[in-house]
């Protein structure tokens, strides 16, 4: 064969492979505008609660996505309150605030904090960030620091700011607890009252001198325990909470993929709840299965830590449920080879029976894609208050589903824990295309304050498209007087 036959045999077949190329290219688009069309019914009350109704996962190879519009609130413009409850701005022109600690004396701590920007992975996952730009998900930076709010005259807006924390690496969970035993830092300590401020970093748990009344941090601090940076879509966030006594700290850490593709190497230490002493030794896994835990809490009547999970994607809008559950010492919650307990995943392998056999089912349905962040117990005896005990979680409405979902706030109530009767409530917070906003916690503060209220930060907008206020702003609820 001459070199010219050669040379044109070689141009037509690269030709033939640029086509074929550009033909795949347009074939994935069409797909994934598709996929933004296809979408089951509406989310019932039939796949919420302890033993919701389960759809067969849908293998449609492309994830479907409805991302919201996230604009600003219209002046005059609140979240909508239960009956009895009124709400107002606390604060706002806050950038991306992402979650919420209150202190002793009714300082309320705002860790702000955004996703980083990283590279698509294919061109099906480039488009669907693209139609994704608005939703409020993502910040060219990231603000890395924590905002003390002061409400010094006590009409439940704060008249003081300052920054209490700075160059953090997207900071998030919080705690404070004295340097020694007992650990615990009463809810009416004084100011002055010496203690140790704790602060989750995407990779690693810091903690720092603290005293009481102080608004700012100066004294250096020491990394107490590392933690894998980062991880899939927002799963680079690290929930804290400490035990009753302050005895032990436990850390949420979401997984680095959807569903174990990366290999499970690189899920070690992931998909997990943490515990660790206040020092930072004995750290060990305390529960592991939970593709993305948050909002921890504990149920007052029994003391049981509780948490939100975010669940798996691309396994259709019913697939699998998000939820509200118990976390025991050594429970283990299927991921990544199953969910709800021996719902197996199918695109797991090698696959892993004896690990799926072992799998807690959790307590209580959120609804699939529903995205909860926050959960707490109210406190206070103005809260409406049901027979026994009541933990609430926050949800921030679905990213990746075709299906609208409302943010919405859950209520699950039992004389003893939710899934003992499964009963539960479920109400919107506020529209889910557009929306103003979506709520991350809900904190509550302590009766010694005098001012029963709730907080909630409103978060994920973005700087482009989005409006820039659509994240900015923490209301605060409390009972009308």
């Amino acid at each position: 064969m001459s070199p010219e036959v050669r040379r044109r045999r070689l141009a037509r077949i690269a030709v033939r492979a640029l086509l074929a190329l550009v033909l795949l290219a347009v074939l994935a688009t069409a797909g994934v505008f598709a996929a933004v069309g296809r979408g089951g019914p509406p989310q019932t009350e039939a796949r919420l609660g302890a033993d919701p109704r389960l759809e067969e996962p849908d293998t449609f190879p492309i994830p479907k996505v409805e991302a919201p519009d996230v604009v600003g609130w219209p002046a005059g413009v609140t979240p909508t309150a239960p009956e009895g409850f009124t709400v107002t701005r606390f604060a706002g022109g806050l950038d991306h605030p992402r979650w919420l600690y209150l202190l002793p004396g009714g300082d309320v701590l705002v860790a702000e904090s955004a996703t980083s920007p990283k590279p698509a992975e294919s061109i099906v996952m480039s488009v669907l960030s693209w139609l994704r730009r608005n939703d409020g998900a993502t910040r060219e930076r990231s603000a890395n620091r924590i905002t003390l709010l002061r409400d010094t005259d006590g009409d439940g807006v704060a008249d003081f700011r300052g920054t209490f924390l700075d160059h953090l690496n997207q900071p998030f969970g919080m705690a404070l607890l004295r340097a020694a035993p007992p650990y615990a830092v009463e809810p009416d300590a004084p100011p002055g009252t010496e203690a140790m401020f704790y602060v989750a970093n995407t990779d690693g748990v810091w903690r720092l001198p603290y005293r009481l009344g102080d608004t700012r941090i100066t004294a250096p601090g020491e990394k107490i325990l590392d933690l894998p940076a980062g991880g899939y879509n927002n799963h680079w966030t690290r929930n804290l909470f400490a035990a009753a006594d302050g005895s032990k700290l436990y850390v949420t850490v979401g997984s680095g993929s959807n569903a174990g593709e990366h290999g499970l190497e690189a899920e070690r230490g992931r998909a997990a709840v943490l515990q660790v002493d206040p020092g930072g030794g004995g750290a060990r896994v305390y529960a592991s299965g939970i593709r993305n835990p948050n909002g921890l809490g504990l149920e007052p009547a029994t003391g049981t830590l509780w948490a939100v999970v975010n669940e798996r994607d691309v396994l259709g809008d019913d697939v699998s449920p998000d939820y509200l559950t118990r976390v025991r010492d050594g429970d283990f919650y299927g991921w990544p080879w199953s969910y709800w307990g021996h719902h197996v995943d199918d695109r797991v392998t090698p696959a892993r029976p004896d690990l799926v056999a072992r799998a807690s089912r959790p307590d209580y349905s959120l609804g699939a894609h529903t995205a909860p962040w926050g959960s707490h117990s109210p406190r206070g005896p103005r809260f409406p208050r049901p027979t026994g005990a009541a933990l609430s979680s926050v949800s921030t409405g679905p990213g990746t589903a075709a299906t609208p979902s409302d943010t919405r706030s859950s209520t699950c109530r039992s004389p003893m824990a939710c899934p003992a009767a499964g009963r539960g409530t479920s109400s919107p917070a506020s529209s889910p295309t557009p929306a103003t906003a979506r709520p991350m916690d809900a904190p509550s503060e302590s009766p010694s304050t005098r001012r029963e209220a709730s907080w909630s930060p409103t978060t994920r907008a973005t700087p482009s498209g989005a409006s820039p206020r659509a994240g900015d702003t923490v209301w605060r609820v409390a009972p009308r007087r």
